[in-house]
């Protein structure tokens, strides 16, 4: 009886967990064979992070971009090279001495250390961003300058000058979400366009303001008033280049709607501010701001100068955080920036890819994976399901597994998920990282099903026809059969 008993057992699981299985495959197959879909290209991947057997999967070899998804690259390598609690600093020195009179009779240095919380609306509330610049020009108190009759320095240059990675477009570089990492980046390295629109369609739009004020900045504006909601415009214009125009249309009516667009020179922008909040203090400046950049040097030796503080940035777990959670794009490139930094001296962007690549080829043998930037708005980044998938297991076991699991947005509840499976199966089962672009939608991260099991899992799909919601949707059908096995 007992032996009929276990066969019988055993028997209900087998079939169970078949008819599971082919749900899931039916899932996939019927996403892949929608019609708006017949002309797209998809990889998929399902691994049970128990047994590490592939559930199922469908072109999970094709490489291809992915979006945001791609920062989950960054976000776990940086994790493990550069361990939770690894902060930033920016240094501030002086090749001068001070006198007794409290004169500093020489230049101040702000050496760059990559910190991309520098006044980030992200940690601080928006009315004191920039509160730092008081605390800096207390640190000069304290050492009893009263009077500085050199200039304040920017210096960004251990980071290079690219501007931007690879493969960005034209068309993002001038906006919020093209911003570029720097040695020096300032409040998110963004700036904020003041517009009132005309009463009619197609009336000329004014810029009135543009906050913070960029020296130097020439904005031409060819926008109009539209009856379309929301924000129909973009800014163009090179990193560096203070020459930018805006086009497109803002709607109707409004006093003032805001438009954000990317800081042209960061680097410059620390040394402004910086000597603006001087001023603005009972400290004399007699000198000018200046940034490494423009200024040709032919030596650049700190050893010959004296530091005067330090101005360490947030933990890296919070600014990981806030990329899977918010997907900031600036924060995933100064990751990549910080792990070259701190491996190699050279914060490039490109340097830090080629250390992220060669870090999981290590460690799990990868090819073909190609990364252009770290937070995937390059559609030169080429990534399969598998490489996500084999990722995702590896950080399953990484010492850092908590850290890293708790990053990513969970479905119908927060970040970026909060819209996802929202009072479906997939509810707070599924943590996932999602990508979106034009023609571009992709998820990977894992999944908790009702069995008790755990899965990682990637998606991706290119060209397909139709809205990305309604793409977003149908992927929800192939989430929320995952989270009822």
């Amino acid at each position: 009886m007992k032996i009929l008993s276990l066969f019988l057992i055993t028997l209900f699981y087998g079939l169970n967990l078949t008819i599971a299985h082919g749900t899931i495959e039916n899932s996939v197959q019927h996403f892949i064979n929608d019609n708006q879909h017949k002309n797209a290209s998809v990889s998929f991947k399902l691994v049970d992070l128990s047994t590490k057997k592939t559930i199922y999967s469908y072109g999970s070899e094709r490489t291809m971009p992915t979006a945001s998804t791609t920062k989950l690259f960054s976000t776990a390598t940086a994790l493990e090279i550069l361990g939770p609690n690894y902060r930033a600093k920016t240094r501030v020195y002086t090749d001068g001495i001070i006198d007794s009179n409290g004169v500093l009779n020489g230049n101040i240095w702000i050496r760059g250390g990559g910190d991309p919380t520098l006044g980030s609306k992200y940690f601080n509330e928006e009315e004191h961003q920039y509160d730092f610049l008081r605390e800096w020009v207390n640190e000069l108190k304290k050492k009893g300058i009263k009077s500085i009759s050199g200039n304040i320095i920017a210096d960004a240059s251990e980071f290079g000058y690219n501007g931007a990675p690879d493969g960005w477009s034209w068309v993002d570089m001038g906006n919020y979400y093209g911003a570029g990492p720097s040695g020096l980046t300032i409040g998110d390295n963004l700036i904020r366009l003041h517009f009132k629109t005309g009463t009619k369609v197609n009336q000329s739009t004014v810029l009135v303001k543009i906050t913070p004020f960029v020296p130097e900045l020439m904005l031409i504006n060819y926008v109009l008033s539209s009856q379309k909601r929301g924000d129909n415009s973009y800014i163009y214009g090179a990193p560096y280049s203070n020459d930018r125009f805006i086009t497109g249309t803002l709607p109707i009516n409004k006093e003032d709607f805001i438009v954000k667009g990317s800081l042209p020179d960061p680097e410059k922008q620390v040394a402004y501010l910086f000597s603006e909040a001087i001023k603005n203090s009972s400290i004399k400046l007699t000198g000018e701001y200046k940034s490494v950049r423009l200024m040709n040097l032919t030596e650049n030796d700190y050893s010959k100068r004296t530091l005067l503080f330090t101005h360490e940035g947030e933990k890296l777990i919070d600014i990981i955080n806030k990329t899977n959670y918010k997907s900031i794009n600036l924060f995933a490139e100064h990751l990549v920036c910080l792990i070259a930094y701190k491996k190699t001296g050279n914060g490039s962007s490109k340097k830090g890819l080629e250390i992220i690549e060669a870090f999981w080829k290590n460690k799990l043998g990868f090819t073909s994976i190609h990364l252009t930037d770290g937070s995937g708005l390059s559609r030169m980044n080429a990534i399969s399901a598998t490489h996500f998938t084999s990722l995702l297991r590896y950080m399953h076991t990484s010492k850092y597994h908590e850290e890293f699991f708790n990053s990513l947005p969970v479905a119908g509840e927060s970040g970026t998920l909060k819209p996802i499976c929202r009072g479906q199966a997939g509810q707070g089962r599924v943590f996932a990282k999602s990508g979106t672009m034009r023609r571009i939608k992709s998820y990977a991260g894992y999944i908790h099903a009702r069995s008790g099991k755990k899965y990682a899992f990637a998606i991706t799909i290119n060209n397909p026809e139709g809205s990305m919601r309604n793409v977003r949707k149908k992927m929800e059908v192939i989430f929320n059969v995952i989270a009822n096995t």
